[in-house]
C-alpha cells in the first residue's frame, strides 16, 4: 500500500479529534495571516527601494529637506538643467500631501506640465477608466493611480477633497510605477495656486537622463550648478531618493521580519503538539497497522503526512486571507509623499503554502521517528 492510497486514513485521523484540529489549524491561519503580511510589505520596500541597471531617474530636492511642505525650488531651475550634457527631459513637480508622517492613508497631489507629462513619463500609464482627453480640457481634473482610486472608492465624473485641494476625477490608471499607483496628478499650476500663491516654485524636478550610467555624473553636475544659488538642491537617484525618505518604514519592515519568524515558530510549535498528541493516543492502533503488514516506514510517513495536511490547511486560508485584505484594501505605507506599496499576489500566496508544507513535514519528523522504531508488543503493553 502506497501514501497516496492511504490519504483516506489521513483525513479521518484529522477530523477524528475534530476540535483540536479544528483549533491547530486556526493557530496556524492567523500565524500565517501574519507572516504573509509581513511578507507583503517587504516586497513593497524591496521593489520601491532597490536599484536596478535600468533606473534612468534622478530625483532633484532642495538640500536639507525632507517633507514636500519644505521644499521649495524655483521652477526656472528647469532650463538649467535641460542644458546639461546627458539629460533628456527635466519634468517639475508640484507635491501636496495630506500628511507628511508615515500613515497608511496619505493622498498624494503631483501638480504637472500636462502635455509635456503625457508624453513622457504618462506615456507608461493604462487607462484604467475616464479618459485623458477629459484631464486634458479640465484645470482642476485629476488622474488618479489605481490604488487610491480604490482605497478611496473613486470613479471618473466624480469630485473629492484632500489637503485643501478640491479636484475633478477625470480619469483612473494603471502603472508599472509603485510611486504613481497612490497618487493624484493634476496641473501644475492648479497645484501651485492651492490654498496659497506659488507660481514659479516646485517641489522637485524628475530628470530622464540619457543612460544610467550617466546617473551620478548628472547628479553631481546638477548640484555642482546650484551649489551657490540661494536655493541649493540634492540629487538622488529615484529609489535611493525613496529609500533615503522611507527610512522609518524600512526599520519597521525590518523589525516585523522577526515577527514572521516568529509566525513561522508558532506554526512550527502548533503542528508538533499537534501531532505528538495524536500520536499518544493512538499508539495501539499503530500496532494495528504493522500487525496488518503496515511497514514501520508507511507508520512514519501517514503521521508526517497528517503534519503536512494540517499545515497546509491552516497556511493556505492564512495567506488567502492576507492577500485578499491586501488586495481589498490596496493599502500603501506612505511618509513624506513617497508612497511603499503592500504587495500581495500569487507568488506570495504559493511561497507561504510551500513554507507551511516544509513546516508540516518538519514538524512531523520526530513524532514519526519515535513511532515507527516503537515494537508492536511495547505498542500494545503501552496501550
Amino acid at each position: 500500500m502506497t501514501i497516496i492510497q492511504c490519504i483516506p486514513y489521513v483525513l479521518r485521523q484529522i477530523t477524528r479529534n475534530r476540535v483540536r484540529s479544528l483549533l491547530t489549524i486556526m493557530g496556524i491561519a492567523i500565524a500565517m495571516f501574519l507572516f504573509t503580511s509581513v511578507q507583503a510589505m517587504n516586497h513593497g520596500v524591496t521593489v520601491a527601494t532597490s536599484e536596478t541597471a535600468n533606473d534612468t531617474t534622478l530625483v532633484v530636492y532642495r538640500e536639507d529637506r525632507f517633507c514636500p511642505a519644505t521644499s521649495q525650488l524655483p521652477q526656472d531651475y528647469q532650463s538649467r538643467i535641460e542644458r546639461i550634457e546627458g539629460v533628456r527631459t527635466v519634468t517639475p513637480m508640484k507635491i501636496v500631501v495630506t500628511n507628511c508622517r508615515t500613515s497608511l492613508d496619505v493622498v498624494t497631489f503631483r501638480g504637472v506640465p500636462k502635455q509635456e507629462f503625457i508624453e513622457g513619463p504618462g506615456a507608461k500609464f493604462d487607462i484604467v477608466s475616464g479618459s485623458l482627453d477629459d484631464w486634458l480640457s479640465r484645470t482642476d481634473a485629476a488622474i488618479l493611480g489605481e490604488t487610491l482610486a480604490q482605497r478611496r472608492g473613486l470613479k471618473p465624473g466624480m469630485r473629492f477633497d484632500a489637503a485643501g485641494i478640491t479636484a475633478y476625477v477625470a480619469a483612473v490608471v494603471r502603472s508599472p510605477d509603485a510611486q504613481d499607483q497612490n497618487v493624484a496628478y493634476t496641473a501644475l499650476e492648479f497645484v501651485q495656486l492651492a490654498g496659497r500663491d506659488q507660481l514659479g516654485i516646485v517641489t522637485q524636478f524628475n530628470v530622464k537622463v540619457e543612460d544610467a550610467s550617466m546617473l551620478d555624473r548628472v547628479a553631481d553636475d546638477i548640484d555642482e550648478l546650484f551649489r551657490t544659488a540661494q536655493e541649493p538642491t540634492a540629487t538622488f537617484s529615484e529609489k535611493a531618493f525613496i529609500g533615503r525618505v522611507a527610512d522609518d518604514i524600512i526599520e519597521l519592515v525590518g523589525f516585523a521580519r522577526w515577527l514572521g519568524i516568529g509566525c513561522l515558530a508558532a506554526v512550527l510549535a502548533l503542528v508538533a503538539n499537534s501531532i505528538v498528541l495524536g500520536v499518544q493516543s493512538r499508539v495501539s492502533e499503530h500496532a494495528v497497522l504493522q500487525t496488518l503488514g503496515f511497514s514501520a516506514r508507511l507508520v512514519a510517513l501517514l503521521i508526517i503526512a497528517e503534519g503536512v495536511l494540517l499545515s497546509l490547511i491552516g497556511g493556505a486560508l492564512g495567506a488567502l486571507g492576507a492577500l485578499i485584505v491586501a488586495r481589498v484594501g490596496s493599502f500603501a505605507l506612505s511618509v513624506e509623499g513617497t508612497s511603499i506599496p503592500i504587495t500581495a499576489g500569487p507568488t506570495l500566496l504559493i511561497s507561504g503554502i510551500a513554507i507551511c508544507g516544509i513546516i508540516g513535514t518538519l514538524a512531523g519528523l520526530l513524532p514519526a521517528w519515535q513511532a515507527s522504531r516503537k515494537e508492536i508488543a511495547a505498542c500494545f503493553r503501552a496501550a
